[in-house]
């Protein structure tokens, strides 16, 4: 931890023992001990010790908005997923924030930040491993590794390198604790941005709910040091996506609403496509059919002027292609139709968008696991216009892609797309048998690695 002043032996084990409270580090040191030795988190309190006032990292999303605490927080938070490498662990000493007090604290992300308060407790000192600058194809090199990390993820899914992108992230921040000139360190900070991001959608893709949202929040504050709004609108609409799933689509608007207030400059014309598509995502589970349309409408127009221009485009916003529009906005008219109690009218407009959608991912070796959600999108469309056999057929393509990917959100997807043809449809032959195939050959979870 870089704290090579602290050093023990058994005379202070005992004093601490007898009642005497060591100074900080050591009362963190010791609980990330014990909680590594014991398979659980072990707090300091728990210790018999007194945790020293510090900035909220482990836990909660009400962050300071400044530089070396964002360092300190990420380094901190992705040293403790690392070292404590066990499916969920972290879960017991987080709690997923919703309502005002996520969207409250997230709303200061547009807000300059102030200057340091005087009375406010410095970060813990960081000894730095080294005091080299960064050459640009160093920092190339950074940054091209993490767009790998993307390509890998959207081909595999987020169970089979999120360790790797965590790793990558902490290796980031190492960085930033050295001197670093200004440019430098706003690359710096983009690429831990980007990088948080993507350990947050791994998480969200294999389960981990309360982990991705708090390399959500750390992302959005790590765009905020890069000054890269058009980022930060992204992250917040990963954010979004996760409340949908959560089912709080209120919350997931207001996020979605502040990411396109905040994104209105300098975001891309792809970019503002897919803040409507999300938009439009929130407005369908909150049961709002014209404002549906309107923000899909929006969607489509706004992806008619991709490319027009002719400036290059971040990385991170390249897979919003149009077959992501398509399944965003077919998945849209979907949940319409559920919130409508199985409208029949929905589903009608929900069909051709999802076709297109599986066309064009079925040619795209890059999106697999796209391609599996949009397969299972299709199904759940035919069952809700009472077509089991070809929901089936579908569902069954499905599966071949989930085991070749490691996603639990694919898997559970599926789960509850035939467990929903179960029940509406325990009758017919073929969903019979998928679900006998489902039990055998579909894994019971995705393991975060």
């Amino acid at each position: 931890m870089g704290a090579h002043h602290i050093s023990t032996d058994t005379s202070r084990v005992r004093r601490w023992l007898d009642g005497e409270q060591p100074r900080e580090p050591i009362p963190r040191i010791l609980s990330e001990l014990f909680s590594e030795r014991f398979g659980a988190v072990v707090a300091v309190e728990e210790l018999g010790l007194r945790s020293a006032h510090r900035s909220p990292s482990v836990s909660g999303v009400d962050l300071p908005w400044a530089g070396p605490q964002t360092v300190a927080l990420i380094s901190e938070f992705s040293r403790s997923d690392l070292m404590l490498a066990r499916r969920g662990f972290l879960g017991t000493s987080l709690a997923l924030a919703a309502g005002p007090a996520l969207v409250e604290p997230m709303q200061r992300w547009l807000v300059p930040t102030p200057a340091a308060d005087p009375g406010e407790p410095a970060p813990d000192p960081v000894v730095p491993a080294r005091t080299t600058r960064l050459s640009e194809p160093e920092l190339d090199l950074l940054e091209s590794t993490t767009a790998c990390f993307r390509t890998w993820d959207a081909q595999c899914g987020g169970g089979l390198r999120r360790k790797a992108v965590v790793g990558q992230l902490h290796e980031v921040t190492e960085l930033l604790q050295e001197p670093q000139p200004e440019a430098t360190s706003r690359r710096l900070f983009r690429c831990a941005a980007e990088l948080a991001e993507l350990a947050g959608w791994m998480s969200y893709d294999v389960g981990l709910q309360p982990n991705a949202q708090k390399y959500f929040v750390l992302a959005l504050h790590a765009a905020k040091e890069a000054g890269d709004k058009p980022l930060g609108a992204y992250i917040l609409s990963s954010m979004s996506r996760q409340m949908i799933h959560l089912g709080r689509p209120d919350d997931a608007l207001e996020l979605i609403h502040l990411a396109q207030y905040g994104g209105r400059d300098g975001a891309t014309p792809r970019t503002q496509a897919m803040l409507y598509a999300m938009e439009a995502r929130a407005y369908a589970n909150m049961g709002q059919p014209s404002k549906t349309k309107r923000a899909v409408r929006m969607a489509e127009d706004t992806f008619s002027d991709v490319g027009l221009d002719g400036e290059p485009e971040p990385d991170w916003i390249r897979f919003f292609s149009e077959a992501e529009l398509n399944g965003e906005n077919a998945h849209s008219y979907r949940d319409l139709a559920y919130v409508a109690g199985r409208s029949p009218t929905y589903a009608s407009l929900a069909e051709p968008v999802m076709q297109r959608a599986v066309e064009l991912f079925a040619k795209d070796d890059d999106h697999q696991r796209s391609y599996a959600l949009n397969l299972i999108g299709m199904a759940t469309v035919h069952l809700l216009n009472r077509e089991p056999e070809q929901a089936t057929a579908l569902a069954e393509k499905a599966l071949d892609v989930a085991r070749c990917v490691r996603s639990e959100r694919v898997n559970t997807r599926l789960r509850k797309t035939l467990d929903t043809a179960a029940r509406d449809f325990g009758d017919v032959a073929e969903v019979v048998d998928l679900t006998e195939v489902l039990a055998q050959k579909l894994p019971e979870s995705a393991e975060a690695v």
